[in-house]
């Protein structure tokens, strides 16, 4: 494992996700006093501000950064912090990018579950367990709603946003695991070393959120 650079208690590392959520993240946390911006479109993937480092990662790797503190604070999904099954403190829901997480199926569909697509393994394998549904699980990546229409499970596990893509496929949400939305995570050692930054932050981010519920 490579050693990483002595940094100072003031200085933060933050671990954000590259797509849709990095530009609200990014947002959010500049009006709560760091100084960073939306960095430039480039293939650079650490963004260095005054006193705060920004690494962009993929969604999955956002709590294992933070967990592992390479990273003292990130911004994820709940459902990408269900998954991972990361022992990290998840002090604030900053309320953006709202999904859920739903069991579906083709429309019309009533015959046993004996194989579940999805990008989930870990939450699918759980909820199965708990409605004692025995079906095979398979680890899919990119359009997993496809995974029902080409029979290659009879149903998936997913996120919905809007539904949009469910209706355009004739596909319908079965039930509703859970409710997610971007979360601030920050590793537990962190929370002591980086004190000073890192619970003014916390609060300032929870003011934040009180003011646009």
């Amino acid at each position: 494992m490579s050693s990483q650079p002595e940094r100072s208690a003031n200085h933060l590392t933050l671990a954000l996700p590259k797509g849709r959520i990095l530009e609200d993240a990014i947002s959010l946390l500049s009006r709560a006093g760091l100084p960073i911006t939306m960095p430039e479109a480039s293939r650079a993937l650490r963004h260095e501000f005054p006193g705060v480092t920004v690494l962009e990662l993929r969604n999955q790797d956002v709590p294992v950064y933070v967990d592992l503190g390479v990273a003292d604070a990130g911004i994820v999904g709940k459902d990408v912090l269900i998954e991972s099954g990361r022992a990290v403190y998840e002090p604030v829901d900053l309320r953006f990018a709202p999904c859920h997480l739903s069991l579906i199926r083709e429309v019309g569909a009533s015959g046993p579950i004996h194989r579940v697509g999805t990008k989930y393994p870990h939450v699918a394998r759980q909820y199965l367990a708990e409605k004692g549904i025995p079906a095979e699980i398979v680890k899919l990546n990119g359009n997993i709603e496809l995974a029902t229409l080409t029979g290659l499970a009879d149903a998936v596990i997913d996120l919905v946003q809007t539904g949009g893509t469910l209706r355009a496929n004739n596909l319908q949400e079965v039930d509703v695991l859970f409710y997610s939305s971007a979360r601030l995570i920050v590793n537990r050692a962190a929370l002591k070393l980086r004190r000073e930054r890192l619970r003014p932050l916390i609060a300032r981010l929870r003011e934040l959120v009180r003011e646009e519920s």
